[in-house]
């Protein structure tokens, strides 16, 4: 019998990475066009952000891989199109804009026509809201990842000698927005020429998660199948998520080229990649066949959230804060295929 689950699974794995071609095929015409309008320069520096967005947000395509199951096929398709459309434009170009034109006290028309007209100084006013994008991102990335942990009905532990203990503390009531807050506060407390932005983004990081997080919940039914998220309702967290993650990405894009164009191209290429990566993930089971791959995720996700923290008071390089993601990632997939490997072993 086990002969022949094998085959079957290869199947189910390649027909799920089916659904790459339509990436593949974007992402080369986007290149094409990209060498057409600004020859070798502008495909090299298309190609380096495509490989960055994309190497440095697996583990988002992991976690949100956990969420995207609970959804039907109609919305997995939604978030293929829709979600593309809301990643490319706007996260990676409407909500910078809308940040820097509250930072910066300029309407979201100025701040716009500076982002096509004069990138060097949008760039110059993406930067210097970093602390604020960096709070809000931070404050929703932790509390992901700490709800993760903090679970009391949480059974299977990576490791355990953390997982154990924060998942008994798990019984206390929002105990991760309390810890969360906490940090808030003391962040402010040590950049007092930033508290109020530090605060009042951290907020609305927390207030976001706690409204998305609540509406999702309300919104589950349950079934003779399990339990069922509202279809709309995870569709927006999803998107909120992305957003966390992608923002500081979108800063750390201004220090390769300020060529907006250029820029949108990229990281538009590597969002498509990662949702489509994130619906191979589902349709390949793959979370269900590695058993710590969401540890790592949401370990990577905690290791995101503290740069971004850290990143506040001192410069932390983009490598850095990938090298973070691509560990954890590394390490749950081993482990994981260590204890499948362990659970079919033959007892003697």
């Amino acid at each position: 019998m086990r002969r022949n689950r094998q085959p079957t699974r290869v199947y189910g794995t390649i027909m799920s990475m089916r659904i790459l071609v339509f990436p593949a095929v974007i992402s080369g015409v986007v290149l094409v066009a990209a060498f057409m309008w600004g020859g070798l320069n502008a495909l090299f520096l298309v190609a380096l952000l495509a490989i960055l967005e994309t190497t440095l947000s697996f583990d988002n395509a992991v976690v949100n891989a956990k969420v995207l199951a609970r959804m039907s096929e109609a919305w997995q398709r939604r978030f293929l199109t829709w979600g593309i459309l809301i990643a490319v434009f706007g996260t990676r170009f409407v909500l910078p804009i809308l940040i820097v034109a509250a930072a910066v006290g300029l309407s979201p028309v100025a701040v716009a026509l500076l982002a096509f007209f004069d990138p060097v100084q949008y760039g110059t006013h993406l930067e210097d809201a970093h602390v604020a994008i960096a709070s809000f991102g931070s404050v929703f990335l932790l509390l992901v990842s700490l709800k993760y942990f903090f679970n009391d009905r949480k059974t299977v532990h990576w490791i355990t000698l953390i997982e154990r203990h924060m998942s008994r503390w798990g019984g206390i009531e929002a105990i991760e927005i309390a810890i969360v807050l906490l940090i808030l506060l003391l962040c402010a407390f040590l950049l007092p020429a930033e508290a109020a932005t530090i605060l009042i983004a951290g907020l609305i990081g927390a207030v976001l998660f706690i409204v998305i997080e609540g509406v999702a919940q309300s919104f589950q039914v349950e079934t003779s199948t399990g339990v069922v998220g509202a279809g709309l309702a995870l569709f927006v967290y999803l998107n909120v998520l992305d957003s966390a993650f992608s923002l500081d990405g979108v800063i750390g894009a201004f220090a390769i080229t300020s060529n907006l164009a250029v820029i949108i191209a990229g990281l538009g290429i590597g969002a498509i990649f990662v949702r489509a990566f994130t619906v191979a993930l589902v349709r390949a089971k793959t979370l269900e066949n590695l058993p710590y791959l969401e540890h790592g995720a949401h370990y990577a996700i905690f290791g995101l959230a503290l740069s971004m923290l850290v990143g506040i008071f001192v410069h932390v390089p983009e490598a850095i804060t990938g090298l973070i993601g691509a560990v954890f990632i590394f390490f749950a997939y081993m482990s994981s295929r260590r204890a499948i490997n362990k659970s079919q072993s033959p007892i003697i």
